[in-house]
């Protein structure tokens, strides 16, 4: 029987599906279920770095990039009265208790501000790792590409200082030089990248002049971008990898495994399907390794990646010109 064991931030996983952070990891019910289902981790839902700041009584204006998330406040400060940190560090120690895979928290932040000292109390509640969410938008022409990337390196910098467990960035693919930052970000003490987060698309209603959420849930053909990054990041970044956004079936997973990644983040597919699609995607995977006699993932993770590749040029412009060059 095939193992369908993998590693990920140095961390033994049963499979290599892990249900993202989401509503659906926002409760004990809910990560028990995930756990049930197969799932080989979870990470819990969110905190954001806005919450930690307002329930732990720090001023809001110490938070320098607030601006940017100025329509997000009055989610924010609502969400935090119904969900205290200590429900937070609660949901880490009973899910540890219930459920017998890792359960990574996340916090989701934009500075390296005051918010650090609460992931040693994650620590200590028992998280078996931390998956820092980051991202500041391109937006501010004021800003260089320089000083936004200075800060990710700083906040995981600072973060590894303060906790002992295994710390993941999941971050977004809007650098300067992604490929160049992603190997920087690699060696700044963190054990894994998660390409890539997903964020909040604006809509317009053109009748009201108001702007309303787009599209919420990603669909299987988001998975293309990161597959790419995926596949050209494997063995050149000295972390691990795993891929979020656009998995939505057995296929998606294997191919993510082709490319490079470790584990695989799935949440969309789960809200649209149900939490069931877990067995399924897992048996996809199964009866992939038995079709190609494969015993265990590590004989085919990485397989595609460019750096195995007979003509790595396919994951570059030689592609565009291949596909689309005859276009009129």
């Amino acid at each position: 029987m095939a193992d369908l064991s993998t590693t990920w931030m140095g961390m033994k996983l049963r499979n290599p599906l892990i249900v993202a952070s989401s509503g659906l990891t926002g409760t004990l019910e809910g990560v028990k279920a995930m756990a049930a289902d197969g799932a080989g981790a979870v990470v819990l839902k969110s905190l954001f770095e806005e919450q930690i700041l307002l329930e732990t009584g720090l001023a809001e204006d110490q938070n320098e990039q607030r601006h940017y998330y100025a329509q997000a406040e009055d989610y924010i400060r609502e969400y935090t009265r119904g969900n205290a940190l200590n429900g937070y560090l609660d949901l880490i120690k009973s899910s540890k208790q219930a459920v017998d895979i890792p359960v990574i928290a996340s916090i989701n932040c934009v500075s390296q501000g005051e918010w650090l000292s609460f992931s040693s109390q994650i620590e200590q509640a028992g998280a078996d790792g931390l998956e820092i969410n980051i991202f500041l938008p391109p937006s501010d022409p004021g800003r260089s590409s320089a000083e936004n990337e200075r800060l990710y390196s700083d906040v995981l910098e600072k973060i590894t200082r303060v906790v002992r467990i295994p710390v993941a960035a999941k971050i977004s693919s809007y650098f300067s030089s992604l490929a160049a930052e992603a190997v920087t970000l690699s060696s700044s003490g963190i054990r894994g990248l998660v390409l890539f987060n997903r964020f909040f698309s604006p809509d317009f209603d053109i009748e009201t002049f108001t702007v309303t959420s787009g599209g919420v849930f990603s669909s299987p053909a988001d998975i293309y971008h990161s597959l790419r990054w995926i596949a050209i990041l494997s063995g050149r970044v000295q972390c691990d990898l795993a891929a979020s956004t656009g998995v939505h079936d057995g296929k998606g997973l294997i191919k993510q495994l082709l490319a490079g990644a470790r584990a695989v983040e799935i949440a969309s597919v789960l809200y649209k399907k149900g939490t069931g699609e877990i067995g399924m995607m897992l048996r996809e995977l199964e009866a992939y390794m038995e079709r190609h006699r494969f015993l265990t993932t590590g004989e085919f993770i990485g397989r595609m990646s460019m750096a195995h590749a007979a003509n790595p040029a396919v994951y570059e412009r030689v592609q565009f010109m291949k596909y689309f060059g005859g276009i009129n």
